[in-house]
Order: C-alpha cells, then sequence, then structure tokens
C-alpha cells in the first residue's frame, strides 16, 4: 500500500457519480441445502432432505451487483431466456437496484444455471456433493446482435466505463466488440475485460485482469510461480494485447501490475492469508479496478484499490460484495 492513503480516499468518493456498463454472460446460481439422512437402499447415494433454497447471480451478473455495491449506477448489456431462470436474474438485479431496461430477453435462449446440492448434519456446515450445469451459448440471431450493437453504441454516449465479462456463452461477440471499441476509445472511457477462455480475441482493451491459470492457458505457458516466469508471461501477454496495461490476479500471492515501458508493480495479498472462499474474488477485483480507473485513478492507484477489495471478499462466504466502507477501512487498517 502507499504510505498515506489519503490519496485513494477521494477515489472511492467518486463512485457514486459514476455510470458503467457491463456486457457480458449474466449466469444464475442455485443453492439446493439437504440434511443427510441415511444412503438409499436403492444404490449407493446418499438421501437428503430438502431443507432450503438459494440464489445468487454469477459472471457478468456478479459484476453488476459488484458495481452496484460500490454505489455505481451498473448498467447491464446480456441476454437472458424466458425463463423461470431469466426472470429471477432480472427480479435479483431489481432488488439491487440494478435497471433491466438494457437487458435482452430472448425465447430461444435458455439462462446458464449453475445448481449446486450441498449436504450436512443438522448442526455441521453443509458441503457441496454435486453440480449440475445447464447452459448453452447465446443464439446468433441477427436481433440479439442488433440489439447489443444499439445498446453499445447508446452506452458510449451516456456512460463512464465498460467492463466486458465474457464467461464463454458468447454474449459478447468478437466482431461487435472491434466494431464498439472505438467509440469508447475516442471517448477516453476505460475498457477492462474478464475473459475465461477467450483473452487474447479481445486486443486494445485499457486493461485485462486475467488469473494466472488463465494466463498459462493464453499463452500455453506452466507454473508462473517463479517471478522470473511471472513477469516474461505478463510482458508477452500486455504485448499481445496491445494495451497500456495488464493486472494478474495470483490468488494467495496477491497481484502483478505490469504497464509499458515500467517495470512491474507486484503486489503482497492484502489482508488474512487464510483465504475463506474465491467464488467471484474475479467480478469484485474487475469491479472496483474499473470503477477507480473511471473515478481518475492511474493504473497503480487501482491496483491498491482492487487489491485491497480482493483481500475483504475472500473472507466471505460465495459470492460476495464489498461496500466503499469497508474498502475504505481496510486501505487504513494496512496503512
Amino acid at each position: 500500500m502507499t504510505k498515506d492513503p489519503r490519496d485513494l480516499l477521494p477515489i472511492i468518493d467518486k463512485f457514486y457519480h459514476l455510470r458503467i456498463a457491463v456486457w457480458g454472460d449474466i449466469i444464475l446460481d442455485e443453492y439446493l441445502y439437504g440434511k443427510t439422512r441415511r444412503i438409499s437402499r436403492e444404490a449407493p447415494v446418499l438421501i437428503l432432505s430438502y431443507q432450503a433454497r438459494e440464489f445468487s447471480l454469477g459472471g457478468a451478473g456478479n459484476a453488476l451487483l459488484n458495481l452496484q455495491a460500490l454505489g455505481v449506477e451498473a448498467v447491464p448489456v446480456g441476454v437472458v431466456g424466458d425463463d423461470e431462470s431469466g426472470r429471477t436474474v432480472a427480479r435479483i438485479l431489481r432488488e439491487h437496484g440494478v435497471s433491466t431496461e438494457t437487458l435482452i430477453t430472448e425465447r430461444k435462449y435458455s439462462t446458464p444455471l449453475k445448481t449446486r446440492i450441498l449436504a450436512g448434519e443438522e448442526n455441521t456446515k453443509k458441503q457441496q456433493i454435486l453440480r449440475i450445469d445447464r447452459e448453452g451459448p447465446v443464439p446468433d440471431s441477427a436481433a440479439v446482435r442488433n440489439e447489443i450493437r444499439r445498446t453499445l453504441d447508446r452506452l458510449s454516449r451516456t456512460c463512464d466505463a465498460l467492463l466486458v465479462s465474457d464467461y464463454h456463452y458468447r454474449t459478447v461477440k468478437e466482431d461487435i466488440f472491434r466494431a464498439a471499441l472505438p467509440a469508447f476509445k475516442k471517448a477516453g472511457l476505460p475498457v477492462t475485460l474478464d475473459s475465461r477462455y477467450r483473452l487474447l480475441e479481445f486486443k486494445g482493451v485499457t486493461i485485462a485482469t486475467p488469473n494466472e491459470p488463465e494466463v498459462e492457458e493464453a499463452l500455453q505457458v506452466h507454473s508462473l510461480e517463479r517471478t522470473e516466469a511471472l513477469v516474461a508471461a505478463g510482458e508477452a501477454l500486455l504485448a499481445a494485447l496491445r494495451s497500456p496495461a495488464l493486472l494478474i490476479t495470483r490468488g494467495s500471492r496477491g497481484m502483478a501490475l505490469f504497464q509499458k515501458r515500467k517495470p512491474p508493480l507486484l503486489l503482497p495479498i492484502s489482508g488474512p492469508a487464510d483465504i475463506v472462499d474465491v467464488t467471484g474474488a474475479g467480478d469484485t477485483v474487475i469491479s472496483v479496478f474499473t470503477s477507480a480507473l473511471a473515478a481518475g485513478a492511474t493504473f497503480p492507484q487501482a491496483a491498491r484499490l482492487a487489491n485491497c477489495a480482493g483481500g475483504i471478499v475472500v473472507m466471505k462466504k460465495g459470492t460476495a460484495t464489498v461496500s466503499p466502507l469497508e474498502l475504505k477501512q481496510a486501505i487504513l487498517s494496512e496503512r
């Protein structure tokens, strides 16, 4: 952290004045909880007594909720199906203050649904025993394409940044990205990228925020544990993306920020090292980083804020968000 955190605190105060578009794949996460009863006589499987059901948002949905929790007005550019899961997604967004006016409903699409079944005894921690994914790509129809194009064109004139959250369900089309990017760049707006499998397909973004396994897959390299390997991979990826900066998240080893013609900035993990849950932490990191850039922060300032936010959210169970107050307290505690 900086010796004096006062240069970071005013950046957080500016979040309340921002409007940020999130273009990407919205996923519905379902959690089914049950009490372990016995082994079935029909097959060697557990029998559970149903107890509860919960929903949360993943992918771009989690980024939207993270931005909203920071005080930013988050605008979704995504597709849901005309199904129960799609209606649940819309309801959750509205409950958190996110407008669904720009959310596209497609009859021929099934909203991605990931069902996790958790089991345990009455007074014990529930453990995940099974996950069922119901998913498929967004239809490549002219209607969906045109709606996304029109929405991005309009938002390039009314938003302060664009966050691209690509979980490979094809909401984000490469050709639409290439066509939309110049308008955001001409307006001087940050365009940030979180792409699970297609990192090198979206060149020219302001910054990408991959984790180490995503970097290894993109560059076809092995472990990045050694600093020399990390630096070589970071510089190669930065050049390949044709971006001014790159942020690699490293789990318990913190983060590494790369900038053109500058030495790497290696940030140790913020907060305790005994992580509780990393689910959705990448969404928090890119949400805070994007907000900070849109608020006028430098890349190092944005990285330090994102690092603090990541340290907070990994201490929470499941997909979680960070409030401005929590972020300020974390910064001051690391003074």
